[in-house]
């Protein structure tokens, strides 16, 4: 197991109770009291710990190196799972996964960053950083998705789009801008939902949807605290007070009006119960699936671009009467 920073007081708990278990296995004395009574206090601290966690606290959760990414979701809530390559133009971005799959029995169209299980998937992942192939690749594929009626299921876990010069010169900003643009108007349903790191253009070039859900220990952010902290500060040691600055955490991000739902984890977050996580998710999918395809494509267009111009707050200003110069 890896313990983040603010999970350190488990961390010895669980290795005495590693050690008493060992003990009862090869010996002949009887510890079980002594292990019941571990296991009791290991549930009690893990409740203390995780029923207040900080900003800072929950964006370390959603990078936890356990935590689920997009293929292993996609491997176990969808079958006859067909990954689809290439956006047509330039070459196959493999931070973004996608392709067609079948959701008991309703075939879908899955999208969702990658970031790597290991130090050589992650370079071959570029750590879930999506050039613009990338999204031209996601655009190609929900195009495709309204040509059949398909629904369209989108999975984000991004540290952010990628922001080499190659990608820029490719039209970067052009890409995300371009997928916002046709995700308005799709006529097929859209699911999105943030399990991980829902960082700026990166996470939102294929987050604009019908239905938009975080897991409970994520963050959907215009900025990094990181970066936050290096831009006002010069330095990434404010990062914590730059996370609660930013009101990154799902709660705020419901609060706000930005989501649609907030979607229970189990405790100490996915990484700790990842089959228990698929079957949540799975039930979740399928509940928003079933609702949105009651509803017309005329009809899911208009809830749709109503929805995201309610965003945010603004003011109208009076016209002001033109006094013309005699």
């Amino acid at each position: 197991m890896v313990f983040l920073e603010f999970e350190k007081p488990l961390e010895s708990l669980y290795e005495q109770l590693n050690n008493l278990k060992e003990v009862s296995e090869k010996g002949d004395i009887d510890v079980s009291d002594k292990i019941n009574e571990l296991e009791s206090k290991i549930k009690t601290q893990r409740k203390e710990i995780y029923s207040n966690l900080s900003g800072w606290q929950k964006v370390q959760l959603s990078r936890h190196p356990e935590r689920p990414y997009s293929l292993f979701y996609i491997r176990n809530m969808f079958k006859k799972f067909t990954e689809l390559h290439g956006d047509r133009y330039f070459k196959d971005d493999k931070a973004i996964v996608g392709g067609l799959a079948s959701l008991d029995g309703q075939t879908v169209v899955v999208i969702g960053h990658q970031k790597g299980v290991n130090t050589k998937m992650r370079q071959y992942r570029n750590f879930g950083m999506a050039n613009p192939e990338g999204y031209r690749k996601a655009l190609r594929l929900m195009k495709m998705a309204e040509r059949f009626g398909y629904p369209v299921i989108s999975l984000i876990d991004t540290p952010g789009a990628f922001p080499g010069l190659e990608a820029e010169e490719r039209g970067q900003a052009e890409a995300i801008a371009r997928n916002l643009f046709e995700m308005a108007k799709l006529k097929v349903p859209i699911v999105c939902v943030v399990i991980g790191e829902g960082a700026s253009g990166g996470a939102i070039g294929i987050g604009l949807g019908d239905r938009v859900f975080m897991l409970e220990n994520t963050w959907y952010s215009v900025i990094s605290p990181e970066s936050c902290s290096s831009i006002l500060w010069r330095s990434w040691d404010y990062k914590e007070q730059a996370a609660e600055a930013l009101k990154l955490t799902a709660e705020h991000m419901f609060d706000f009006g930005l989501i649609d739902g907030i979607i229970k984890e189990p405790l100490g977050g996915a990484h700790n119960a990842p089959e228990e996580m698929v079957k949540t998710l799975k039930k979740h999918l399928k509940k928003e699936i079933s609702e949105l395809m009651e509803i017309s494509p005329k009809k899911r267009i208009k809830n749709r671009i109503e929805k995201y111009s309610k965003m945010g707050e603004y003011e109208m200003m009076k016209k002001k009467e033109v006094v013309k110069a005699k």
